[in-house]
């Protein structure tokens, strides 16, 4: 038997559920839209890596002043068809880590650019699996707002280039002590090389393998060229 006092109390909880729901889906796709033309102010990293006790340097530059040679390195170490990509995903590469998976191998990861723009901009550094969901779920949004030009502007502001260094502008600065703007290859190999670990290398002090590391990503841009086209 249904109680007629317990009907408006469910029909409050269905509507809060539905809230919260669009919420959390508007949301970010809110963020992203906003972002498309403003510069993001600051980033789940950035506060984070605050609260661990690293510093804050970053100064927001347009696309147009930063080396394309930073672009391009970046593409050709973290993202070859960055360029061609629709949906923000490497559908090769998350095939051929899923066949890994299935195999019970360790996958190494097949971050997009794109992806890691979304994780940078909008999500908290790991690997778990919630993350990994949300990432997915925002990619394609970004691809599909934002121009490939835009995604690179905002990657190479926002992404960590050192311990409490984020973009270009503030990377170059501080390693280089120039603009963004007259990277060499050379130096913008150097920046793309740390990337992935970006608080345990250096680009200023490069060990050996990150002195080879820029060295295949600079002969790789070269090889690449044909794929580069939205980075200049």
């Amino acid at each position: 038997m249904r109680l007629p006092f317990l009907q408006p109390s469910r029909r409050r909880l269905r509507s809060r559920v539905l809230l919260a729901a669009l919420i959390l889906l508007a949301g970010p796709l809110a963020l992203i839209a906003v972002f498309r033309v403003i510069p993001p102010p600051l980033t789940p990293l950035m506060a984070i890596r605050l609260i661990e006790g690293y510093g804050l340097h970053r100064q927001w530059v347009r696309l147009e002043q930063i080396a394309p040679a930073l672009a391009e390195s970046v593409i050709a170490s973290e993202d070859n068809l960055f360029c061609i990509e629709p949906w923000g995903f490497d559908a090769a590469a998350l095939r051929g880590q899923y066949e890994a998976w299935q195999d019970g191998e360790r996958p190494r990861g097949a971050s997009t650019i794109t992806m890691q723009t979304a994780k940078n901009l909008l999500l908290w550094p790991g690997r778990d699996p919630v993350r990994k969901v949300v990432e997915a779920l925002l990619t394609p949004q970004i691809a599909i707002i934002w121009p490939k030009r835009r995604v690179l502007e905002v990657y190479l502001n926002i992404v960590e280039f050192g311990p409490g260094i984020y973009g270009a502008e503030a990377a170059s600065r501080s390693f280089f002590r120039k603009p963004a703007a007259e990277l060499s290859p050379r130096e913008a190999a150097q920046l793309a090389s740390v990337l992935p670990k970006p608080l345990a290398w250096s680009a200023v002090s490069p060990t050996p393998y990150l002195k080879q590391r820029a060295a295949v990503i600079e002969q790789r841009t070269g090889q690449i060229r044909p794929l580069l086209a939205c980075a200049r």
